[in-house]
């Protein structure tokens, strides 16, 4: 099937980024990336000139989007801390300091949980294995399913704490 055929669904998978402009190719090329890659091929992949890219890609490095790698050639790298900051971000505008304490207080509610089900401080310290052998009615997706939710809702309630902490400081200055 061709995108022509659903002129407003989403881009085929092999190609999300046809019809956007360079820059953007390239931005969305980084955000896939989980390795430090060369320009050259990162020019390659959204069909453009290796130039090009590298103008490109020293510009996202100016932002902190991408991590430069010294070396021949020079590598980037998608910087995960500048993401995870642009999230913080977006949280604290978006929620106010009691919607985040509320948000922060259910993490907390739903973590503690977790701990008392596998009497443990975190998902890395349950074997999921063992668990699953001695339970009567929990398989062995079932514990890696929760496992997999406790990890995400610590992170997230990181990210709540950080977005509210940071609002309260905006708020107080």
């Amino acid at each position: 099937m061709s995108n022509t055929e659903f002129p407003d669904g989403p881009p085929p998978f092999e190609d999300p980024f046809r019809g956007e402009d360079v820059e953007q190719r390239i931005y969305g090329t980084i955000l896939q990336t989980r390795e430090p890659t060369a320009a050259s091929a990162i020019a390659k992949q959204v069909d453009c000139d290796p130039k090009t890219a590298r103008k490109y890609l020293s510009w996202f490095a100016d932002l902190g989007i991408v991590t430069p790698h010294d070396g021949h050639p020079t590598t980037y790298e998608r910087n995960n801390a500048y993401f995870e900051w642009r999230r913080i971000n977006r949280l604290a505008a978006e929620y106010s300091i009691e919607e985040l304490q509320q948000r922060v207080q259910e993490l907390t509610t739903r973590i503690e949980e977790y701990e008392d089900t596998y009497d443990a401080a975190m998902p890395a310290a349950v074997d999921a294995v063992a668990t699953a052998e001695a339970s009567d009615n929990r398989t062995i997706d079932d514990i890696y399913s929760d496992l997999g939710d406790w990890a995400t809702a610590r992170e997230e309630r990181t990210r709540y704490e950080r977005a509210r902490q940071q609002r309260a400081g905006a708020k107080s200055e």
